[in-house]
């Protein structure tokens, strides 16, 4: 960030000065990171020259503009220097031992390259932060709402679910075993064949004098098993003829048969 002085006459010749700041590069290690992607430099093998020479253009031309160039540019120009002049030495014969015991030469870019390194990975973490952020920007949201009275006036309501032939057979098999369990241990064997179309007959008359629902079981007075199966096959009937509708509250919950109008 850089630093203009601008001045101004008012009435009565008062001179003025302000400063206007412009957002150019966020430091030094910013504006070496700009030269080296401007310049194509691989950064783990810097040209000091060359890069020195660039940074000190862009210094000089701050100075021309009257800019204010923060100390921590002049900082860097002096680090630039000094590196570009260790570089120009001749090469020590000393050499330095590593942690695992190699030996190597000392790089007098390798500190500077280190901060460049990270600075380049905060600076890539804080590109991507920033798009987070106007990503996030695009949704909006609002308080929770109190919907507790659609919650109670929901669950005071039957819920209706589609009722399935397997459901009507698991029902009728389910009734069975209680027919089964109730049924007396000594009983009269009679033979007595029943239409299909009288059994449904019967079952539209029934809806008609007690309108409402009606319990799935209840349509099954008799206990006889030729008259529980005549009674099933012509509830199916009347389902698909629409004569009749089959309701259920929940999963596993008692069939109610209802007369259509």
């Amino acid at each position: 960030m850089f630093y203009t002085r601008c001045c101004l006459f008012e009435n009565g010749g008062i001179y003025l000065q302000y400063q206007v700041k412009i957002d150019a590069f966020e430091g030094p290690l910013d504006l070496l990171l700009h030269l080296i992607n401007k310049l194509e430099i691989d950064i783990y093998d810097i040209p000091v020259a060359k890069i020195t020479e660039q940074y000190m253009i862009y210094i000089h031309t701050m100075q021309e503009l009257k800019l204010d160039v923060a100390s921590e540019y002049l900082v860097m120009a002096a680090t630039l220097l000094s590196i570009k002049s260790r570089m120009l030495l001749p090469k020590q014969e000393e050499l330095f031992e590593s942690e695992f015991g190699e030996e190597y030469e000392e790089d007098p870019r390798e500190q500077l390259i280190e901060r460049l390194i990270d600075y380049r990975k905060y600076k890539e973490a804080a590109e991507e932060l920033r798009s987070l952020e106007e990503e996030r920007a695009q949704v909006y949201t609002k308080a929770p709402s109190d919907l507790s009275e659609y919650t109670e006036q929901k669950n005071n309501e039957p819920q209706i679910l589609n009722v399935t032939l397997y459901d009507m057979l698991g029902a009728f098999q389910k009734m069975m075993r209680r027919k089964k369990i109730q049924k007396p241990l000594q009983t009269k064997i009679t033979k007595q064949e029943i239409p299909i179309q009288t059994r449904m007959d019967e079952i539209l008359i029934d809806l008609r004098k007690r309108p409402g629902r009606r319990r799935f079981q209840d349509l099954f007075p008799s206990d006889s098993r030729e008259y529980l199966v005549v009674t099933f096959l012509a509830i199916l009937e009347l389902m698909k003829t629409n004569h009749i509708t089959i309701e259920q509250e929940n999963n596993f919950a008692d069939i109610y048969i209802v007369g259509s109008e």
